[in-house]
């Protein structure tokens, strides 16, 4: 799709950002997004592949090359419709996703990939813009009650395609606003809320209803919950934060990343914060693991100002290049540096904490350099590197390590809800052990990716409205 000889001709363009010294200065975004003219160029870079790996890269499945020659033809419209039939959020998708589709683009193994991912933000943001995004068309009721309980990704995935089918959708959110992680898990400058009410706004517009400070399991109970509604899709999220169980975990100053950023969120929008507020400024901030919400915990300390920030990573640094064991088209686990790291942090990787120093305030890490070796299974092991022990100042520790598994009391113990070896909910075509009750994203698969939620989320939906009616015509 695009111009066949494109990739030859044009080269990969990236948006620009705000230099650091400004950006850091605030909460908002600061990418400046590509011009019409500039982004039909990068359309035409779409080669025309014999096998589109882009579609099979992409977890919610897009047709790229299809809005790729859409936009390369100059019809924007054609592109958004093309683009809404597999995707709810594209607003959402193309600003947080890590874009596996570009991993998969084959002009990638010869150049640069096509800048798949702002070119669908573009698509959704002139969409807005031209006013094409409406409210689903109204369809005969069913009748049906649904419940969705958590207003994250897959939640609101769900209430849209269960809306579309014609049955009764309401979501229900423990918070006072709406969007889950989308709106108190991810730092305004990677996602403004502003973005997420809006689609909510449309989203009620088309008869879903949503209702906040519901905390199923606590001050809503499960027992009126099956009594109100015919059917119930939990979409809760794996809240369960991963532990550091090391001496001294327990002192002043260490938080998990989540309570530190969902406060600084709250901050932004003038909720209120809830807890003892944990802030970064002036103080020495060691942040323990090297994913995404770690890189949110460094932007964010360093726009609190932070004397200094360090981000452990217990595994290897990656190659700059693919290894043999990591081929084309998988997503490359090469060395990458987020837009957080490059405005001002230290990275250590193979680092191992040991225990943390300090009386009733944490003052420091003890931590030590670590090998990894593979067993005659091809089983990786770890071991600490003799001699390497080290101590790094700290007077805040925040815990990016990942999430277990769903909070299980409340809500899914009072189900009866059947769990997992990993301890999500055990599901069979999202089905639980109980036959009106569904499940998605997160709390059924485990910690992953919005896209990935946002997807789960509509197979579910598809899944109870073939399980209501006996068919789905839902995608």
């Amino acid at each position: 799709m695009g111009k066949p000889t494109g990739f030859l001709e044009f080269v990969r363009e990236n948006p620009k950002k705000q230099p650091v010294s400004e950006r850091i200065q605030h909460y908002n975004a600061f990418e400046e997004p590509l011009t019409s003219r500039r982004l039909t160029t990068q359309a035409a870079r779409c080669m025309d592949c014999g096998v589109p790996y882009c579609n099979f890269g992409c977890p919610v499945q897009n047709l790229i090359p299809e809005f790729n020659e859409y936009i390369y033809q100059g019809q924007w419209r054609n592109a958004y419709g093309t683009l809404q039939s597999t995707n709810n959020f594209p607003e959402f998708t193309g600003r947080v996703c890590p874009a596996p589709c570009e991993s998969s683009c084959c002009a990638g193994l010869v150049d640069e990939s096509i800048s798949i991912k702002q070119i669908e933000l573009a698509i959704i943001e002139k969409a807005y813009e031209e006013g094409w995004v409406k409210p689903n068309t109204p369809v005969p009721s069913t009748g049906v009650k649904v419940a969705i309980v958590g207003s994250g990704p897959a939640g609101l995935a769900a209430a849209h395609q269960l809306n579309l089918a014609g049955h009764e959708v309401t979501v229900l959110e423990k918070n006072e606003v709406l969007g889950g992680l989308l709106r108190l898990g991810i730092p305004s400058f990677k996602l403004e809320k502003d973005i997420v009410e809006r689609r909510i706004d449309i989203m009620r517009s088309q008869g879903i209803l949503f209702k906040t400070n519901t905390h199923v399991g606590e001050n809503f109970s499960v027992e009126q919950l099956q009594e109100d509604f015919d059917y119930i899709c939990l979409t809760g999220g794996a809240e369960h934060p991963r532990d550091l169980p090391i001496p001294k975990n327990d002192l002043e100053g260490v938080h998990f990343a989540m309570d530190f950023l969902s406060q600084q969120n709250r901050r932004v929008e003038n909720l209120p914060v809830k807890g003892a507020d944990i802030l970064a400024t002036d103080k020495h901030v060691v942040v323990i693991g090297g994913g995404d919400t770690g890189s949110d915990c460094v932007g964010t300390s360093i726009r609190q100002g932070a004397a200094s920030v360090t981000q452990i990573e217990i595994l290897p640094k990656p190659p700059k290049q693919r290894a043999e064991g990591n081929p084309w088209p998988e997503y490359p686990r090469v060395f990458q540096t987020s837009s957080s790291q490059e405005e001002g942090c230290t990275r250590l990787f193979s680092t191992s904490t040991k225990k943390l120093s300090g009386d009733s305030q944490v003052s420091g890490l003890i931590c030590c350099e670590v090998n990894w070796t593979q067993d005659g299974q091809g089983q990786w092991k770890m071991t600490e590197k003799e001699g390497s022990e080290f101590t790094l100042q700290a007077d805040l520790v925040l815990l990016a390590m990942g999430f277990v598994h769903p909070v299980k009391a409340g809500l899914l113990e009072n189900l009866g809800i059947e769990l997992d070896e990993r301890g999500n909910v055990k599901t069979e075509n999202h089905q639980t052990n109980i036959p009106n009750v569904y499940a998605a994203g997160d709390m059924a698969t485990g910690q992953s990716l919005v896209v990935r939620a946002i997807f789960s989320g509509r197979q579910m939906a598809k899944a109870l409205d073939r399980a209501i009616k006996g068919y789905s015509h839902l995608s």
